[in-house]
């Protein structure tokens, strides 16, 4: 008998869930090469380490997680976040641009959330009716499948990059966009599109400002055509701190707002924030969802729905982490300390992305565009085979669908040359 056929007491919805995470099944062959003595180079991960191959950890904000009461490790937080977290949360995802954003009379809300990925099951929990598409770029986050489909979603997509650039808006394919987002609003009773910028992970692409201009003025004039059709617009910005222009999103609603594009009532646009990768705490499990609308009763509403559906799904979110933050940012001194810290874990990357695309270069290896935050990306039609031609050198990188991932926060700084030349041999 086959074992699924055995199992009754699993739901037909659990049968499905199958299958080992594809980046930490590369990191154990990483492992394995490294334990029997092989000079093994760590493309896998998405975590940030130092040269040396430790864990890079903001020296800040680790002495002040020290110096937290214990309490602030033992209790609860309020099940919505405390509310310092929350506001530090919103200026995290707004920067210079929140006061300019409120006087125009955009309200905020912030729900804290068990990291970024917390943010995201919000999201796919809340904001598509079940049975409809979420809008994704086509190269994308791995575990946005296992969000969207576990909330009973399905997934539609447009191209990361258009087949013919068109230079009033890089790197974004408009007419691929706005075809399916008319088709989703002719279709569906919700829209809902999710973009991972800047710093997108798996290629480390940013949008420019005129690009994020055009993708949100195609979005909120689909919601002015639909206007029985809500309208969301999910940027993820876990990695946005590492970025040139980390508030860039922000700006740019800010500049299209005094420009004169409405805001129709239909439309939500939210932030999905993660304090792991900006605070090196990616084991505490601290984030927020982060949410813009210019009617109070709506946010109040919304409040209330994030806050019901935490409490349903993991209680509070750890409060610790939001308690040292939230103090920490709340003067000057301890920002600009933490800004420091974070300034130098931003140059590694830089250094070692600008070091990869020069050596791509110099070995003739085609990669996709990128520009800031973990990631770099082999675009190719056999990502297995790469990966698999890269281990035989002991370079260790993550296949997945349309391309290879390079982690760049994993690689030391030394071996970022291995890495281009052995994508070069993989490719013949």
């Amino acid at each position: 008998m086959r074992t699924e056929e055995a199992m009754h007491y699993l739901a037909s919805h659990g049968q499905q869930k199958t299958g080992n995470d594809t980046i930490f099944s590369w990191l154990a062959r990483y492992q394995s090469a490294a334990a029997a003595g092989a000079r093994a180079v760590n493309g896998t991960i998405g975590a940030l380490l130092e040269d040396s191959g430790d864990l890079a950890i903001n020296q800040v904000v680790d002495q002040a997680l020290r110096e937290a009461p214990a309490a602030e490790f033992s209790a609860y937080a309020p099940l919505k976040g405390l509310p310092n977290f929350l506001d530090l949360a919103i200026s995290l995802a707004l920067g210079d641009s929140r006061g300019r954003l409120e006087v125009m009379g955009l309200g905020t809300i912030a729900t804290a959330t068990p990291g970024g990925s917390g943010a995201l099951y919000l999201a796919a929990s809340n904001f598509t009716e079940r049975g409809e598409a979420v809008l994704l770029r086509d190269r994308h986050w791995g575990p946005y499948s296992g969000f969207i489909t576990g909330c009973g979603l399905n997934i539609a997509t447009y191209p990361l990059l258009p087949e013919i650039e068109d230079p009033s808006t890089p790197f974004f394919d408009r007419p691929s966009f706005e075809r399916e987002l008319e088709h989703l609003a002719s279709t569906q009773t919700t829209v809902t599109t999710w973009l991972n910028d800047p710093a997108h992970n798996p290629t480390g692409l940013s949008m420019p400002a005129e690009s994020r201009h055009a993708l949100l003025t195609s979005f909120v004039e689909s919601a002015v055509r639909n206007e029985h059709v809500g309208h969301t617009l999910l940027l993820d910005a876990a990695y946005h701190l590492y970025a040139d222009e980390p508030h860039g999103w922000a700006e740019t609603i800010a500049e299209a707002l005094d420009d004169g594009l409405p805001w129709p009532e239909n439309l939500l646009i939210c932030f999905a924030i993660s304090l792991s990768k900006s605070h090196t705490i990616y084991g505490m499990r601290t984030g927020a969802l982060v949410c813009l609308h210019p009617d109070e009763s709506s946010l109040t509403r919304l409040k209330d729905v994030m806050g019901v559906t935490g409490r349903q799904t993991w209680s509070a979110a750890p409060r610790v982490a939001q308690y040292v933050l939230s103090e920490l940012h709340s003067h000057e001194e301890g920002g600009v300390a933490w800004s420091h810290e974070r300034d130098r874990l931003a140059e590694l990357l830089n250094v070692r992305r600008t070091r990869f695309l020069q050596a791509c270069d110099e070995n003739h290896v085609q990669v996709n565009p990128s520009h800031d935050g973990f990631f770099a990306w082999y675009e190719c039609d056999d990502p297995e085979g790469v990966a698999n031609a890269c281990a035989d050198q002991h370079v260790y990188l993550v296949p997945l669908s349309g391309g290879v991932r390079i982690g760049l926060c994993a690689i030391p700084t030394e071996f970022i040359e291995r890495v281009a030349e052995a994508l070069a041999k993989a490719q013949g």
